[in-house]
C-alpha cells in the first residue's frame, strides 16, 4: 500500500542520551523499572481507506487550490486533520457552512442521502472520499430495503459512519448491544436485515448477530464480513501482541472507533491497555514493573505518532524495539474519477 504524501517527520528509533532534563521526566523508581523490550504490533496504522481519503484532500488542494472544504474530519485523527488544515483544508460540520459551488470532500466515514442532496442543491463540487468498504455497506442497506426488509445497523450511536449508513434508507434502526436486540419490537417472522459498522469489535458484533438470529427467523446479513479487513487485521495483531506483553499502548484518537476497539481487545486479553493520542499521553506510572511493552495503532494513526511514543519509551530507558511478525497489507483503493478527470 503506497504511503500517503502527508508530510509527517519521522523520528528515528535510535536511543538518545539521557540528559538531566530527560531523566527528570520519570520518577527514579519507574525509570529503573523501564528496562523493558518494546514490541510493535503488525499491521498497525494507516489502512488503504485512510490513505485514499488523505490523498484525496491533498490532490484536491493541488487541483482546486485552497480552500477545499471537508465535511467532518476526513479521518478520526487530530494530527492528520491539523496537518491538512495547515495546507488549506477547511473542516465543517454542515454543508450549509460551505460557500455555494465550492470544492467539497465527503469524509471517509460516508454521508447520508440528505447530505448528498443538500450538497447538490448548493452546487458544491463534491469529491467523495467515502471508504469503498463503507460504500459497500451503503449498497447492502439499499438492497435490503428494496427487498422490503426492515434494516438494522449494528454500530455505535453518534459515530459519523453510523449516521451516514442510517441515512441511506428510511426507517433504518440502530442496534448497539444485545440488550437492544431484546428490546426490538418486531414479530419473530418479520423480514429483517442487518449491516455492521466497519470498525467494530469482532467479538461484540458476533454476540449481537447471534442474538438477532435467536430472535428472528427471517433475517439476512453478512455475518461479520462488514467489519473491514484492516479492522480485523489490527484486532488480530493486538490480540497476539497482548499475549506477549505486560502493558499495551494503542496510539489513536479518542474519537477513533477502531482505535478504541483495539484497546478493548487488549483489555479483554487480560492486559492493562491505554489509548493515547501521542507520546504526551503516556503516563510513566503505567510502566511500573513492565518487562515487555506493547504498542499498536488504529487505522487512522500516522506511523510517525507510533515512532514518537516509542521514542518517549526509549528516552525513559526502554528497548530494544522489536516488530512482531504479521500480515503485510497490499490493498489500495483508486482515487475518485472526478479527481482523475480533472487532473487529465
Amino acid at each position: 500500500m503506497p504511503p500517503s504524501n502527508l508530510t509527517l517527520q519521522p523520528v528515528a528509533f535510535s536511543k538518545p542520551r539521557l540528559s538531566a532534563a530527560t531523566s527528570g521526566l520519570l520518577p527514579e523508581p519507574a525509570l529503573q523499572a523501564v528496562k523493558a523490550q518494546v514490541l510493535l504490533a503488525q499491521p498497525r496504522g494507516f489502512c488503504a481507506g485512510v490513505v485514499r481519503a488523505i490523498d484525496i484532500v491533498e490532490r484536491a488542494l493541488e487541483l482546486y487550490g485552497a480552500p477545499v472544504y471537508v465535511h467532518h474530519e476526513i479521518v478520526h485523527n487530530g494530527h492528520v486533520v491539523q496537518m491538512l488544515r495547515e495546507r488549506g483544508a477547511v473542516f465543517v460540520d454542515s454543508v450549509d457552512d460551505i460557500p455555494l459551488g465550492a470544492p467539497t470532500v465527503f469524509s471517509a466515514h460516508g454521508v447520508s442521502h440528505a447530505v448528498v442532496a443538500r450538497s447538490a442543491a448548493r452546487g458544491l463540487q463534491v469529491i467523495d472520499a467515502t471508504c469503498p468498504l463503507v460504500s459497500k455497506v451503503h449498497q447492502q442497506v439499499q438492497r435490503y430495503a428494496q427487498q422490503g426488509r426492515a434494516v438494522l445497523v449494528i454500530g455505535h450511536p453518534g459515530h459519523q459512519e453510523v449516521i451516514g449508513t442510517l441515512g441511506r434508507v428510511p426507517g433504518a434502526r440502530l442496534v448497539s448491544s444485545v440488550a437492544e436486540v431484546q428490546a426490538l419490537q418486531f414479530a419473530p417472522d418479520a423480514p429483517l436485515a442487518y449491516v455492521t459498522q466497519t470498525t467494530l469489535s469482532l467479538d461484540d458484533t458476533r454476540d449481537i448477530i447471534a442474538a438477532l438470529h435467536e430472535r428472528f427467523a427471517d433475517l439476512q446479513g453478512p455475518d461479520t464480513d462488514d467489519i473491514c479487513y484492516a479492522t480485523q487485521n489490527r484486532q488480530a495483531a493486538v490480540r497476539a501482541l497482548a499475549a506477549e506483553v505486560d502493558v499495551v499502548f494503542i496510539v489513536g484518537a479518542n474519537n477513533s472507533s477502531n482505535s478504541a476497539r483495539l484497546r478493548e481487545v487488549a483489555q479483554q486479553a487480560g492486559v492493562p491497555a491505554f489509548l493515547v493520542a501521542d507520546e504526551s499521553g503516556v503516563d510513566p506510572a503505567w510502566l511500573r514493573g513492565a518487562r515487555r511493552i506493547g504498542v499498536g495503532a488504529g487505522a487512522s494513526t500516522p506511523e510517525v505518532l507510533v515512532q514518537r511514543v516509542v521514542q518517549r519509551l526509549r528516552e525513559w530507558g526502554a528497548g530494544p524495539v522489536v516488530q512482531l511478525p504479521g500480515l503485510e497489507e497490499r490493498i489500495s483503493f483508486r482515487l475518485p474519477l472526478a479527481l482523475i478527470e480533472r487532473a487529465a
